[in-house]
């Protein structure tokens, strides 16, 4: 039995694996665990290179999981390329991935190392359909796995946790949190059809909207509280400046619009506050 639903053999097989690779939202999580490998301020490739896989494997699994929910279990999505044995075996495999990489960091890093990456793993499979009907979980499961991804690649690196990666992983878990707000209100009609409770199903849009603008600058409020602290190095502000700008464009478009907006502003914001850390030109 075929694992596509679109052909059988090698090449319908292997578009169907490659269907659940979602860079927009895959990029994300994997630059966060080089960006808290960075932020060590020491690198080890091996122990890197295990963490962000991990990292790759624990949301190629909640793209699975959440397609066969959608498509196989709640009938949401009109079309799947994955059959229902495919997605379980695709399951299985990343898993099985995942769960190889933890091996080898417990036994490269020590067994801190797994248990700060383990989480990942439960977010991304219990994303659908457990944590993706309640607002709290809903909205937060992603920037969480964002913020543990930074945590997780700092501390492969030293053993340990310092102020400024906890400081960092708070900023895009908020900031992070208001984006999801955003995103989750494209599916309102759905979403309040099936009981699904969403902060924007709960809240009304509007006032989700206003919840999710000030979570975003809530998030940077307290990057440059963090300047002023000496957590942040003080080229950190350009990161802020940028987001901003993209955030006041975002406030004035659709849902649709500002979430694409609001996540490839985030990249910007990363990466500037990733060179802010690295090459601290205001020093």
């Amino acid at each position: 039995m075929s694992i596509s639903r679109h052909g059988y053999g090698a090449v319908p097989a292997l578009r169907a694996v490659v269907s659940q690779i979602h860079p927009v939202f895959m990029l994300p999580p994997i630059a966060a665990s080089w960006f808290g490998s960075m932020l060590a301020g020491q690198f080890s490739l091996l122990t890197g290179a295990l963490h962000m896989t991990a990292i790759f494997a624990g949301v190629y699994t909640a793209h699975v999981k959440d397609g066969y929910v959608d498509f196989h279990v709640r009938g949401e999505d009109d079309d799947h390329p994955l059959t229902e044995r495919g997605c379980k075996l695709l399951l299985a495999a990343a898993t099985a991935v995942f769960t190889l990489c933890l091996a080898g960091l417990w036994a490269i890093v020590g067994i801190g190392a797994a248990l700060i990456t383990l989480p990942g793993w439960f977010i991304g499979y219990l994303h659908a359909p457990q944590l993706d009907m309640h607002p709290i979980s809903a909205t937060g499961g992603y920037p969480l796995g964002i913020a543990l991804a930074i945590l997780g690649g700092f501390y492969t690196q030293t053993q340990t946790l310092a102020p400024i990666a906890l400081a960092f992983a708070g900023v895009f878990f908020v900031l992070l949190s208001g984006v999801k707000v955003i995103d989750d209100a494209q599916d309102y009609d759905y979403d309040r059809s099936i009981s699904k409770r969403t902060v924007a199903v709960v809240l009304g849009r509007e006032r989700a909207r206003t919840t999710a603008f000030l979570l975003m600058a809530g998030s940077l409020l307290c990057v440059l509280g963090f300047v002023v602290a000496n957590v942040f190095p003080p080229s950190s502000v350009l990161a802020v400046l940028a987001f901003a700008v993209v955030g006041v464009v975002a406030h004035r478009t659709g849902p649709e619009l500002a979430t694409m907006l609001l996540i490839r502003g985030s990249y910007v914001f990363l990466a500037l506050l990733l060179a802010a850390v690295w090459f601290r030109p205001l020093s």
